[in-house]
């Protein structure tokens, strides 16, 4: 068998030692393809011979490439996109932006782990495009997140060969930014009993009075506004929370059912919240007739005085406004659904009924999980604790 490895002379008189190998087809065109090499010394050729022979005949050849970072990003989002829901696909594209800032030009096969060590510090230090003053700090959080989706994309480049190995997989966020963010997190603790009580004193004849007794209730924002009216049993006060959600996805309201089966449940409304809804409903009749063809009869519980569909933006700035009224500490309202949480454990209530109420699968420990089967007459036990905590 003939050596692969040439020598050749150059016109300076230089040597070097030059193979043709085969590379396997091409993934678009299926064509059989070759590449040449060049290298300075014969036992450097012979290395790199042996080295990409043996990676093609086992499959795992990485072909050189000029694509960039951004490039390869375009590709993974558009794909990965056909398999999430729109928002996740959103979220995707906005955490790979600080990636695309840093390392967004590089030749992707370029990119090495301390490369993305760097993007992580660069994030910690100044990397804020949006929500705040531009190139001030992100939070761990988001560090976490950009890691995240550029370790699952590099191993998405991994599986169709266009790098040797994932370079994020073992970069981690460092040890004391995410000791602040826990302790950041420690302090920020939802309404005591009180507080709530309290709150609740301040907004009584407020118009949104009853959206909010829903956040406290347990529903998610976007549970809140996606709930319609058609999904309130006023006779009963059973409320199919869940089953309509409203999100914001790039400035657009995006609808959808339920992720899981638990998210999908009937709460039985304590008393005041029952007759808070009730209450909202007359007045909605009564500014539909005051508004006449102006008004929009969506159908949604939280409407404005037009009738038009609240955002969970728009419910949050009404929230926060009469929080500051109120006087009370001002907290997230997806916090309200923590206060409702934590006063039903306080009270006793399983951890399995609590699950159940707040729409998750994992209701607790394995015998919960597999001997207790909560139905309504089990979320009554909620109920009437909240009747207590909101009436």
């Amino acid at each position: 068998m003939s050596d692969p490895i040439k020598r050749i002379e150059l016109k300076d008189g230089t040597v070097r030692y030059r193979f043709v190998i085969d590379i396997g087809r091409d993934p678009d065109t299926g064509k059989r393809q070759q590449k040449t090499f060049t290298y300075d010394t014969k036992k450097e050729a012979k290395a790199e011979h042996a080295r990409i022979k043996h990676e093609t005949d086992r499959g795992t050849y990485v072909r050189p490439s000029n694509l960039t970072v951004s490039e390869f990003l375009d590709e993974y989002e558009a794909s990965a996109a056909r398999s999430v829901e729109e928002a996740t696909a959103s979220n995707t594209r906005k955490a790979l932006l600080h990636v695309r800032d840093r390392l967004g030009t590089r030749r992707l096969q370029t990119v090495v782990e301390s490369d993305v060590e760097a993007l992580v510090d660069w994030m910690l230090a100044e990397g804020r495009r949006t929500g705040g003053e531009r190139g001030t700090p992100l939070g761990a959080r988001s560090a976490q997140l950009t890691l995240a989706r550029f370790r699952a994309a590099l191993n998405d480049a991994v599986r169709r060969q266009l790098v040797v190995r994932n370079v994020a997989h073992y970069v981690r966020v460092p040890r004391a930014a995410m000791k602040t963010a826990a302790a950041k997190r420690a302090e920020r603790t939802p309404w005591t009993a009180e507080e709530v009580k309290t709150f609740l004193a301040g907004i009584t004849g407020e118009r949104l009075y009853a959206l909010l007794l829903l956040s406290l209730l347990g529903l998610r924002p976007a549970e809140v506004v996606g709930l319609r009216w058609a999904d309130v049993d006023l006779d009963t006060g059973r409320i199919a929370a869940g089953r309509n959600t409203r999100t914001m996805v790039d400035h657009r309201v995006v609808e959808k059912g339920a992720k899981t089966a638990s998210g999908d449940r009937g709460l039985p409304a304590p008393l005041p919240v029952l007759a808070a809804l009730k209450s909202f409903y007359k007045l909605q009749l009564t500014e539909r007739l005051a508004a006449g063809e102006y008004y929009t009869a969506s159908g949604y519980v939280a409407v404005d005085e037009l009738g038009s569909p609240l955002t969970t933006d728009g419910l949050r700035y009404r929230a926060y406004k009469l929080m500051e009224k109120v006087g009370v500490r001002k907290v997230r309202l997806y916090d309200a659904r923590h206060a409702c949480l934590t006063y039903l454990a306080g009270a006793g209530v399983p951890d399995v009924v609590l699950a159940a109420w707040a729409g998750h699968s994992d209701g607790g420990t394995l015998a919960k999980r597999v001997y207790v089967h909560p139905d309504e007459s089990h979320l009554q036990i909620a109920s009437d604790r909240l009747g207590e905590l909101l009436g």
